[in-house]
């Protein structure tokens, strides 16, 4: 039986991940939820559950909900409930699913108790790739990407050896703007970005889709999950999401792994390999598909997969600031504060302040994170408040 811990057990990854535990109780033992707020839906995985620990991050709800579950479980906060879940002797597995650079912390600290990493928070490696890559090689512990794409990359290259490998090709749906103009763009609503033509998640990601800073994201993490240069990822355009990824060999061949955009398999695969296991509900029939298609990303259209690509080219400490800025920006937009096309504006202001410091610290990530975030509620007062 494997023991997991979920960091994030309330979001749409951990609630997925809860279904796969939930269809496959006698495969896994839950060991630890943690939630930010949501205590309501986190009372109800302790109860169904009975995890040996729950965290509830915001400190203001701990009163109420240790209250409500009683002798049920252990009950932490904070950042130091977080650390505690992500190092719970009991769990040999950690799903962290937590949204944002906050998950970065808490997955250090379960790889330095050589905790394997089942790995739904791309932003611990697009801040921390250089580090948490060389922790988990001391502490031989493995990384499995939750990701869609990622784990579609894992799993073409098998075991192909990386001498082999040309270039990884990481699919993006386009999102919701894919075919909007320039000029149209200027003029999208919150709404409109959160109306996903494909996938259901949190609104975070689902902008970050919209903009494609996801797949710029998601370019990073690639770059330290399989040990790649930037100019080996291509990103391609491809609506239907049936192909998650590809892997492009020096010979030619190209292998992908295809299948319905279900969250659902690639966590059941993170938490099973190097086994598979049956999974219930649709499978994939292409004949309802009839035609795939593929384009070329637009930078002019979606400048942030650019940024992200420069970043990456730039150094470690571009990667934590282009993180930084586009999470504060985000939650301007997702706050009414600023437009849909001022998100790249204010990345691309803070990035042209930075300076590169190549492998930093734990403590230089933190640092460079919250002054990429200042940077940019600063810029945003200065620029945009008064608009």
């Amino acid at each position: 039986m494997k023991k997991i811990s979920v960091l994030g057990s309330t979001g749409s990854i951990g609630m997925q991940t809860m279904e796969v535990v939930r269809s496959n109780r006698e495969l896994f033992s839950l060991e630890a939820v943690t939630a930010n707020s949501s205590i309501d839906l986190l009372e109800q995985q302790v109860r169904e559950f009975r995890p040996k620990l729950a965290v509830i991050y915001d400190e203001s709800k701990y009163a109420e909900f240790k209250s409500r579950v009683g002798t049920l479980t252990e009950v932490a906060t904070g950042i130091e409930g977080l650390i505690a879940a992500a190092t719970i002797a009991e769990a040999d597995t950690v799903v962290t699913s937590i949204v944002g650079i906050a998950g970065l912390i808490p997955t250090y600290h379960a790889i330095n108790n050589h905790k394997n990493i089942a790995l739904a928070n791309k932003e611990t490696l697009v801040a921390g790739g250089r580090l948490i890559m060389s922790k988990a090689k001391e502490n031989n512990v493995s990384i499995l990407p939750v990701d869609s794409e990622h784990c579609a990359i894992f799993q073409s290259i098998g075991c192909n050896k990386k001498s082999q490998i040309s270039k990884l090709i990481l699919t993006a749906s386009g999102g919701p703007f894919r075919t909007k103009t320039k000029e149209e763009l200027n003029h999208v609503t919150l709404a409109d970005a959160l109306n996903h033509p494909n996938w259901k998640m949190g609104k975070k990601i689902t902008v970050d889709s919209a903009t494609l800073m996801n797949k710029g994201l998601e370019v990073i993490e690639a770059r330290w999950l399989f040990d790649v240069n930037a100019e080996e990822i291509e990103v391609c355009v491809h609506p239907q999401s049936i192909i998650h990824s590809m892997v492009e060999y020096i010979d030619g061949s190209v292998i992908a792994q295809l299948g319905l955009p279900d969250m659902k398999l690639p966590i059941q695969y993170a938490l099973t390999y190097p086994n598979r296991l049956s999974m219930q509900g649709e499978k994939l029939d292409l004949t309802k598909y009839g035609t795939l298609t593929f384009e070329k990303p637009d930078t002019e259209k979606f400048p942030c997969l650019k940024l992200a690509y420069d970043a990456l080219k730039a150094g470690d400490s571009a990667c934590v600031t282009v993180n930084g800025a586009n999470e504060a920006a985000v939650e301007l937009f997702l706050n009414g504060k600023i437009s849909f096309m001022d998100i790249p504006k204010l990345i691309t202001s803070v990035l042209e302040k930075h300076e590169t410091i190549n492998n930093p610290t734990l403590e230089e990530i933190i640092e460079i994170d919250q002054w990429a975030r200042s940077l940019t509620y600063e810029l945003y007062k200065k620029r945009w408040s008064n608009c």
